[in-house]
């Protein structure tokens, strides 16, 4: 309650002088209504106003010099907190005091705030497998309707396999892993993978085992696990940003839009990708090279991009596998 409420109180009983009432009305007791009433009569409209709640006198504990000293020395060499002060007080000298007190001793020297020094890293360290096949992120990217990308890169050597499907299936994912398996020049032992339906196929854990690879799914909503993997289709999302699906289908109708995306894919597929009876010509790449690399794919897949939005808009729509095979002649080398 504010002193403008009390006001109206003392008011009401100032006119109608009947205490039942005022209470019955302002929904107090008679001794609220007694005890506002005395203290207006006393002090006018300033007693209406709370008073201060602190208390008149502290508890009473002296605290010497001595013992002050203890205190300020055990924070000052030891660093210890407050309740470790308490603590250690009770426990190798009996002396008793409450955490106010220690508060109090501290502030009146300056010493309540406990120094420290802040912990550094000396470097970073990253995580990596120590032989190549020893663990292969995999993962599956949607890049637009009807056209899937699978991602594969080894977790010590950096080395990548890209393949490109209509679905994310199980079939399609053995195909990608008979894929897989040829075009890695080392045997993998382990593949690492979030936990899509396609990976968990019976089928797919069935070959798994049969080519004695363990598989280990990452736990649920924590894709920092599968990291290379997911910073691998960062790299390409500027590309499929600016490339998305509805772009075509606006020019050259839905499914006929979605089979130009089908038949661009497999191409890049074809393209950017060695075939299953090639090697890769560089295995092991470091860090600067993979994003040069990566540069160069994505200018290249601009290119494609545009040299077929160019076509479609020349031949119209009813013409896809011509400006498939126009795009595979003019893609550049």
């Amino acid at each position: 309650m504010d002193a403008k409420t009390r006001l109206g109180w003392v008011q009401l009983y100032e006119q109608l002088g009947d205490a039942g009432v005022v209470c019955r009305r302002c929904g107090i007791s008679r001794p609220t209504l007694r005890k506002w009433w005395r203290r207006y009569q006393a002090d006018g409209v300033a007693g209406l106003k709370d008073d201060s709640r602190r208390p008149h006198h502290l508890a009473k504990q002296k605290v010497f010099a001595e013992q002050e000293a203890l205190v300020l020395e055990l924070r000052r060499s030891r660093h210890l907190g407050i309740k470790q002060l308490r603590s250690e007080l009770l426990r190798q000298h009996g002396l008793g005091l409450s955490l106010d007190t220690l508060h109090r001793i501290l502030v009146r020297h300056g010493e309540q705030h406990l120094k420290r020094p802040k912990l550094t890293r000396k470097g970073k360290k990253r995580y990596s497998r120590p032989v190549p096949g020893d663990r292969v992120q995999i993962d599956v990217c949607k890049i637009v309707p009807a056209v899937y990308q699978y991602p594969a890169i080894d977790d010590c050597s950096r080395y990548r396999v890209l393949g490109v499907y209509s679905r994310r299936t199980a079939a399609n994912t053995l195909d990608f892993l008979d894929r897989l398996i040829e075009e890695m020049p080392f045997p993998i032992q382990r593949i690492q993978s979030d936990r899509g339906l396609e990976f968990f196929a019976e089928n797919v854990q069935r070959r798994l085992m049969e080519w004695a690879i363990k598989f280990r799914p990452i736990k649920p909503r924590s894709p920092h696990l599968n990291g290379k993997v997911e910073r691998s289709q960062r790299a390409g999302e500027p590309f499929r940003s600016q490339h998305r699906g509805p772009v075509l289908e606006r020019q050259i109708g839905g499914d006929e839009g979605r089979a130009a995306l089908v038949a661009l894919g497999e191409h890049l597929e074809q393209k950017f990708r060695p075939g299953r009876r090639q090697r890769h010509v560089t295995e092991f790449v470091d860090d600067e090279q993979h994003r040069r690399l990566e540069i160069a794919l994505q200018l290249q897949q601009a290119a494609l991009v545009t040299r077929l939005h160019q076509l479609v808009h020349v031949y119209g729509g009813d013409k896809l596998g011509h400006v498939a095979a126009v795009i595979g002649a003019a893609a550049p080398e």
